[in-house]
């Protein structure tokens, strides 16, 4: 497979002089075709952060950063917008509490001149499992599960090739977290999506990803796959805390189709 997501040398550093700090520091990374990449650590370690890079929405520096095999240009281009969308983590920030689900739909089709818009807005409802009932409907009127598919929904309005998952379900309830996970897992069946993925649940991440990359303190400490983190053979010693601090992580297959055992089970484990 050809490479999707090329990162080289990304670095990401708040404020100046003595107070400058390294958010991210020095991080490369390289994401196939079709792959979901999982980006794991705690809290601030710089996962978030790498994401927000990549979209532009904070300032770094970088040798290269390549999505699709093209360069990526600063400021983004409007044509990186139709490859790549993100979807973040609290959908009721996300979303605008003044307008409707149909306007938010429109917005993106608007602001890149899409042809048959109506339609699109649509298929995309439809493929994150809603009717076009909720199309006239205001963000504080649908659940939390509901307005991260709208979300989600609004990603898929450009038909991007990439989305950039910031821990898409942990502002979610539980029984809900394992819908939208296999909603995504379905939509990059149908669509050939590659996703990175943020989460600090390593149950989400051993059932979403296939590699995974450790961050801590703004640097990567450790890329691995998902057999090796499932069955402990981590060599970093700061991942291998990081699954002693997921209990009961690894002392069980990890769930392969979330629908087969209860939510509850599918996403027990938590990084402290």
């Amino acid at each position: 497979m050809s490479a999707m997501i090329e990162i080289e040398n990304l670095s990401v550093i708040f404020g100046e002089d003595e107070n400058a700090r390294y958010a991210v520091d020095d991080v490369s990374l390289c994401i196939e075709q079709g792959q979901t990449f999982g980006l794991v650590g705690e809290s601030g370690s710089g996962k978030s952060t790498i994401l927000r890079a990549l979209t532009g929405l904070v300032p770094s520096i970088c040798k290269s950063i390549r999505m699709a095999g093209q360069i990526v240009k600063t400021p983004r281009e409007a044509g990186f917008y139709r490859r790549v969308q993100m979807v973040f983590q609290d959908p009721y920030d996300s979303l605008h509490p003044r307008q409707t689900v149909w306007a938010q739909l429109m917005e993106p089709a608007r602001i890149h001149k899409l042809p048959d818009a109506e339609n699109r807005g649509l298929a995309v409802l439809s493929a994150v499992g809603l009717g076009r009932v909720h199309r006239w409907r205001y963000p504080h009127q649908l659940s939390g599960g509901q307005r991260q598919r709208i979300a989600i929904a609004r990603a898929l309005m450009l038909e991007p090739d990439i989305l950039l998952l910031d821990e898409p379900t942990s502002a979610l309830d539980v029984s809900v977290q394992a819908e939208i996970l296999n909603l995504l897992c379905d939509l990059q069946d149908q669509r050939g999506l590659t996703y990175l993925m943020v989460s600090h649940d390593l149950g989400v991440i051993a059932h979403m990803c296939q590699s995974i990359a450790v961050m801590q303190n703004g640097k990567l400490v450790e890329q691995l796959g998902v057999h090796a983190l499932t069955h402990g053979q981590a060599q970093n010693a700061y991942t291998r805390r990081l699954l002693a601090a997921s209990e009961a992580f690894g002392e069980e297959p990890p769930v392969t189709d979330f629908q087969e055992k209860p939510a509850s089970t599918a996403l027990e484990s938590h990084v402290a």
